[in-house]
């Protein structure tokens, strides 16, 4: 049986333009484990070793069913407390807020099959195999954005304000207000590819 590639069969997802556009996204699932703090500090790197050894003993556990799939990209949804930094957008917040006040939830893509009980028995399976501890606060989590705004980066995360400005601006020029949390993509692994060749969708929730 052919491998499912979510990437492809997602390609409106996991696409977007060098101008900002409104797109709509469907209901989607994944793995996900929340966090707060620096994304430089080991605590976020502990997080994304959490998910893919869960992800990939999923991916396994279908390949014997026939209904393998590969694992996408890694994903992040990024907030802050507004009451306790009010008044700021998302073009200002990279710079006005201290990074140990982020919050995020990362995310890694799965197919519909998959269910709470396969995750559950994963997780299991990478804890007995002496996984990070962490794992045990990895789930399933579903999300419907709706109708976003959303343009892709080009370059180190440091420069992402800019681009960010411009959804902004497209936003407030179409007369809509956010609606949800920003959301990034990463089309490219970031622990190997230089920062000025980077390549991240950049998503914001509107209504």
């Amino acid at each position: 049986m052919e491998k499912l590639n979510l990437t492809k069969a997602h390609k409106k997802y996991y696409t977007a333009k060098g101008k900002p556009e409104i797109v709509e996204i469907g209901p989607v699932q994944y793995l996900s484990i929340t966090g707060k703090g620096d994304p430089s500090a080991p605590e976020f790197t502990e997080r994304i070793q959490a998910l893919y050894p869960i992800a990939y003993t999923i991916k396994f556990m279908f390949k014997k069913q026939d209904r393998d799939f590969v694992v996408p990209k890694l994903e992040g949804l990024w907030w802050y407390d507004e009451r306790k930094f009010p008044k700021l957008t998302p073009a200002s917040t990279p710079t006005e807020v201290p990074r140990e006040e982020w919050f995020y939830r990362l995310l890694i893509r799965m197919p519909d099959y998959v269910s709470e009980k396969e995750t559950k028995e994963a997780i299991i399976s990478v804890l007995s195999k002496k996984g990070p501890s962490i794992a045990r606060d990895v789930h399933l989590f579903r999300m419907h954005e709706g109708k976003c705004v959303q343009m892709l980066h080009t370059g180190p995360f440091s420069s992402e304000p800019k681009t960010l400005q411009q959804i902004i601006s497209f936003i407030r020029e179409h007369n809509l207000k956010k609606n949800g949390h920003h959301h990034e993509i990463y089309l490219s692994d970031f622990r190997k590819t230089p920062p000025e060749r980077l390549k991240t969708i950049l998503r914001e929730p509107v209504k």
